[in-house]
C-alpha cells in the first residue's frame, strides 16, 4: 500500500512513517506539511491510503484537503488522524469523503489494522466514537438535533471564517488564499448570513466554540 502522511509537525511525520515502513505491506511514499501539499502529493503519486491531520495551521487544514482529494481522486482513501475525539469532527470529515478516523493517542496496532480495512473497502471510526455515534442515533427517545448551519458552509467559507476570528483583515485575507478583496468580503457576507450572526464578534465566539481558530 503506498501512503502520504500529511501532519504540520515534522517529527510525528517521522515517527508514523517510521512504523509504518516497517510493515512489509506498507510503504510512506511522501509526507506533506499541510493540506495543500497533501493534495499537490496525492497527484503526484497517487497513493491507496492519505493519513491527514485536521489541524496544520497555518496551511491549509485537513478537512477541506479532504474535500478536495476526493472530489478529484476518488480512488484515493483518506484517514483522519488527529487528537480530536469530537464527534462533530467525525461528522464533517466524513461528509467530506474521509473512510477513516483515528485518534493520535491510539496504538500503533489499531492504526495498522484501520489503514488495512479502510484499503479493502471498509471504514475504520475510533472504536469509541462510534460507539457514542450509535448511542446518540440509536437510543430510544433521543432527542432530534437541528442541523448545525456549520454543515452549511463551502470549503472556501471554511476558510474565510478563522482567518477572520483571527483578525485578519479583507487584504491580507485575500493575499493568502489568492483571491480578490470583492470575493472575501462576499464570503464574508455569506458566512453572516448563513450562521445568522449580527456582528464580528459573535462571528469568533462562534469559531471559537466549534474549534475553528486551530484550524
Amino acid at each position: 500500500m503506498k501512503i502520504i502522511i500529511a501532519d504540520d509537525h515534522a517529527v510525528v511525520r517521522s515517527g508514523f512513517m517510521h512504523i509504518l515502513n516497517f510493515q512489509e505491506d506498507m510503504e510512506v511514499v511522501a509526507t506533506a506539511a499541510d493540506g495543500l501539499e497533501a493534495y499537490d502529493l496525492v497527484a503526484k503519486h497517487r497513493p491507496d491510503i492519505v493519513l491527514m491531520d485536521l489541524s496544520m495551521p497555518p496551511g491549509e487544514s485537513g478537512m477541506i484537503a479532504t474535500s478536495k482529494i476526493k472530489e478529484d481522486f476518488p480512488e484515493t482513501k483518506v484517514i483522519i488522524l488527529t487528537m480530536y475525539d469530537d464527534e462533530e469532527y467525525l461528522f464533517h470529515v466524513l461528509k467530506q469523503g474521509a473512510s477513516g478516523y483515528v485518534l493520535k493517542k491510539s496504538p500503533e496496532e489499531e492504526l495498522f489494522h484501520a489503514i488495512r480495512t479502510v484499503y479493502e473497502g471498509g471504514t475504520y471510526i475510533h472504536p469509541e466514537m462510534a460507539t457514542s455515534l450509535v448511542k446518540e442515533f440509536l437510543e430510544p427517545g433521543a432527542e432530534v438535533v437541528e442541523t448545525d448551519p456549520f454543515e452549511l458552509l463551502t470549503n472556501r467559507e471554511l476558510e474565510v471564517l478563522p482567518l477572520v476570528a483571527k483578525g485578519y483583515g479583507n487584504k491580507e485575507i485575500a493575499e493568502m488564499l489568492h483571491i480578490s478583496v470583492k470575493t472575501v468580503e462576499a464570503h464574508k457576507a455569506r458566512l453572516m448570513d448563513k450562521l445568522n450572526l449580527k456582528n464580528k464578534p459573535q462571528l469568533v465566539e462562534y469559531a471559537l466554540k466549534h474549534k475553528l481558530l486551530n484550524f
